[in-house]
């Protein structure tokens, strides 16, 4: 388990219950009962610290490595799947995976961002930052879908688009605005989940769905706190004061009518329970795509064209 700087004590408490645990199975003493009273002190601990989580907290919580990432959200609520590679242009990006599944049944598009859990794989996955071609994949198989009549979902857990040299040179800014067209465009229902960090137009190219699902401590934001602090104020250390300003909590969006439902994760975080994390997850997308599927195309189209015109209209 990797713990936050916040986590500390969390740490602490947790190494008292191993070390007893493992002194209860070695020398067969009876400890149960502080090991309850330990137990039952950590539950209170992290309840009291995630309830109260800073916006600079919730970052690191975004950020954090355990957190399911792509595959583990396909491989528990998604079944056949199918991944489909390349832009048919270029390059297949593998920070942008997707491809045909079956959710709870019905067929689905299911596409999303893909960081990487260890070296290896995050030099693959280029850290979850896409190319241009990976933006013109998604468009790709946001056409195929509508073709064959298919709700698409997509999972954003991006710090970013990549910003070098060649992505620029083959189009980054216009890949993007292309893929935030087709998802406003599509015909089909649209169901789009911050799963971890929604970073910038990178975020948004996968994510102006008919309905914008977030999780409980993720963040999404037009640009990350580090990058902020360092336009406004040439400084890194003011990323903790842009991060407040920024209002980039999930708890944030949804006042501001930016996302439309809050999904809980389990206490602690999601990359303490990665299957209750799911299981929740699969229940609001499940209720989402229910309620889109009665819509017709011409409804689909007109209610998100609505929704985002009408985003920051709150009286402030």
């Amino acid at each position: 388990m990797t713990y936050l700087d916040f986590e500390k004590p969390i740490a602490e408490l947790e190494s008292q219950i191993r070390d007893m645990k493992n002194l209860e199975s070695g020398d067969e003493l009876n400890i149960s009962e502080e090991v309850t009273r330990l137990e039952t002190k950590l539950d209170k601990l992290l309840r009291e610290t995630y309830s109260s989580l800073s916006p600079w907290q919730k970052i690191k919580v975004a950020r954090h490595p355990n957190r399911p990432h792509f595959p583990d959200y396909i491989s528990a609520m998604i079944t056949d799947f199918m991944p489909l590679s390349g832009d048919r242009n270029f390059a297949d990006d593998a920070a942008i995976t997707g491809g045909l599944g079956r959710f709870k049944g019905q067929s689905v598009m299911v596409i999303g961002h893909e960081k990487g859990n260890d070296t290896q794989s995050r030099i693959k996955h280029n850290f979850g930052m896409a190319k241009p071609e990976g933006y013109r994949k998604a468009i790709r198989l946001f056409k195929m879908a509508e073709q064959f009549d298919i709700p698409v979902i997509t999972l954003v857990d991006t710090s970013g688009a990549y910003p070098g040299v060649g992505a620029e040179e083959r189009g980054q800014a216009e890949a993007i605005a292309r893929s935030t067209e087709a998802c406003l465009s599509l015909k089909v229902p649209l169901v789009s989940v911050i799963v971890g960090e929604g970073g910038s137009g990178g975020a948004v190219a996968l994510a102006a769905g008919n309905r914008i699902l977030m999780m409980e401590h993720a963040v999404y934001s037009v640009i990350s706190p580090e990058g902020c602090a360092s336009i406004l104020w040439r400084t890194n250390e003011k990323a903790e004061e842009a991060a407040t300003a920024l209002k980039i909590t999930a708890q944030d969006l949804l006042k501001l009518k930016v996302i439309d439902e809050i999904i809980p994760e389990p206490v602690g975080g999601a990359h303490r329970d990665h299957g209750k994390t799911i299981d929740a997850l699969g229940k609001g997308i499940d209720q989402a795509l229910t309620d889109l599927s009665a819509l017709s195309a011409d409804k689909l189209r007109e209610l998100r064209r609505e929704k985002f015109l009408n985003m920051g209209n709150v009286g402030l």
